[in-house]
């Protein structure tokens, strides 16, 4: 069984490959931003992660979007909207939690095919 970690650290790996799947840690952005600011930076995050996996938006089989608070998924959807890909749309689902960081308004983990 071969198993790829992509920047692992003390606590957390940032993705791990296996099986030609590729599971990204959750992704979080600028602190300082609004919430169309901070899902921008994670999608930048998510597309760079995806491009060191050797997979893509375009290989994205689901989301999992946790937000700070739910009056700013409108906000978020205008940001993932613009992101994602038309036929390539993945599972997603999307609920409210206490992030890390009380400035954090949205984290985002995804899994997503390894190109082949």
């Amino acid at each position: 069984m071969t198993i790829q970690r992509i920047e692992p650290s003390g606590r957390a790996s940032k993705a791990v490959i296996h099986n030609g799947v590729v599971y990204l840690a959750g992704q979080v952005g600028d602190a300082e931003k609004d919430i169309a600011g901070q899902t921008r930076d994670v999608l930048d995050k998510i597309d760079a992660l995806l491009e060191q996996a050797g997979s893509s938006k375009e290989h994205v089989l689901m989301a999992t979007v946790w937000l700070a608070d739910m009056a700013d998924f409108a906000a978020l959807n205008e940001v993932w909207n613009d992101w994602v890909i038309d036929g390539h749309q993945p599972a997603r689902c999307c609920g409210e939690a206490k992030l890390a960081r009380a400035a954090l308004k949205v984290e985002i983990m995804i899994v997503a095919a390894v190109a082949e």
